[in-house]
């Protein structure tokens, strides 16, 4: 059993701006603590039979400069890597290239904190229909993904994965967790009623149905 509120409140979630010599780009940034040490977070993050059991297959040459194919997702370039620090890389999906950059770090209470960033060039018109939800639910996905391997007795198969993104418990998870990056991206400055409206649109193309009011 899956506790959505519980794990929804786990995840920071904050958005943001960075200037790249090709011009300003939006950063969506995601975290969550895990109780394990970094190398242990490292491992589950870096091993490609781990990551297809909580996040999507993956084939290619996992090493600095190689690259590598996500199974019906984006591919790209491993850019830099750090062992147990981080990882960056290129992330391209649909003729378009942004960037992700992953970071390990240890908690003061002794647990291990994995932090992605997934910057992009993002025109303002795709920015105001869909705003930040639109990877962020998706990150969220592979954050759940991650606590339930990291948890004995509770990882999901990726099509058992599938069938409960289906579910209706699955849309209650990505309706709140979208929620949260209306929140985010009030947060940032977006006027309340554009961003509300993004996110109308963007649980509306994950889920199919339009966007209900969250439940606390």
């Amino acid at each position: 059993m899956i506790d959505v509120i519980e794990q929804v409140s786990a995840v920071r979630r904050q958005v943001g701006s960075r200037v790249l010599e090709a011009g300003e780009a939006r950063v969506v940034t995601v975290s969550q603590a895990y109780d394990i040490s970094v190398d242990e977070l490292w491992d589950a993050v870096t091993d490609p039979a781990r990551i297809s059991r909580w996040f999507l297959p993956v084939s290619g040459d996992l090493r600095l400069h190689g690259r590598y194919q996500l199974e019906g997702n984006a591919g790209g370039t491993i850019e830099r890597c750090d062992p147990p620090k981080g990882y960056a890389a290129t992330w391209e999906f649909g003729g378009e290239v942004s960037w992700i950059e992953v970071r390990l770090t240890a908690e003061p209470d002794g647990r291990a904190r994995f932090l992605l960033e997934h910057v992009a060039h993002v025109d303002d018109e795709r920015w105001a229909q869909f705003g930040p939800g639109a990877v962020g639910v998706g990150w969220d996905m592979g954050l759940l993904g991650l606590s339930q391997h990291l948890t004995p007795g509770q990882g999901l198969e990726s099509a058992d994965g599938a069938a409960w993104a289906a579910s209706e418990e699955g849309r209650r998870f990505m309706t709140l967790s979208n929620e949260r990056w209306r929140e985010a991206s009030v947060a940032s400055g977006t006027d309340p009623a554009q961003a509300q409206a993004a996110a109308d649109r963007t649980i509306a193309a994950y889920t199919g149905v339009p966007e209900e009011p969250a439940q606390p």
